[in-house]
């Protein structure tokens, strides 16, 4: 007596969308990612009350380091035209300014927890504005140099007062160095500065 072959049945597929759908999204949430990448940057201060002082004024500008890329990627930090190699120790000298030099930003004093009484440069900014013809790698180099300087100097202090680098730092250590060295990074809206 032959069997008879019985037929397979098909198979409801109808919910494969669905599963596959909260599969993803499961995924998606349970995944950590990491959101401290990019250039952490602060945005320039809002416009300050006209009825300032001509002083005042003064006072502000010397609390600016001016830096610029222009279309052929030339260099300018204050009013000098520099290499990419010299930014850096610029940099360094302007967060610091460490023979209290009238054209640098001014120093107060301030409590610093760990640290102590010092005297800092805490309302310096370093404004960098770039032409719309800059080059990428030209604008990425500046932020890396800049960014640098701000890094050189952590880890110095931290080797001064702690004696050890700033990443070797805990967590209340480097939070004294940041307050100490506040990394004050402005990105001004790109312009054009001539050229051919």
């Amino acid at each position: 007596m032959a069997r008879k072959k019985r037929a397979v049945p098909g198979i409801n597929s109808s919910s494969t969308a669905d599963i596959a759908f909260m599969l993803l999204i499961f995924f998606l949430i349970t995944t950590s990612m990491d959101t401290d990448r990019g250039l952490a940057r602060r945005l320039p201060p809002p416009p300050e009350n006209k009825d300032q002082k001509q002083d005042d004024i003064i006072v502000k500008e010397r609390n600016v380091l001016q830096v610029r890329l222009n279309k052929d990627d030339q260099l300018m930090c204050g009013q000098d035209y520099i290499d990419i190699k010299q930014l850096k120790e610029k940099a360094k000298e302007f967060i610091v300014n460490p023979y209290d030099d009238e054209k640098l930003p001014e120093k107060h004093r301030k409590n610093i927890p760990l640290l102590g009484d010092c005297m800092i440069t805490e309302k310096h900014v370093i404004s960098v504005q770039n032409d719309v013809g800059t080059s990428y790698k030209a604008y990425i180099d500046v932020q890396n140099e800049l960014v640098a300087a701000y890094n050189e100097l952590r880890d110095e202090l931290g080797k001064a007062k702690f004696g050890k680098t700033y990443a070797q730092c805990d967590e209340d250590e480097q939070k004294a160095i940041r307050e100490y060295y506040p990394q004050k990074i402005s990105e001004a809206e790109p312009k054009k500065y001539g050229g051919k």
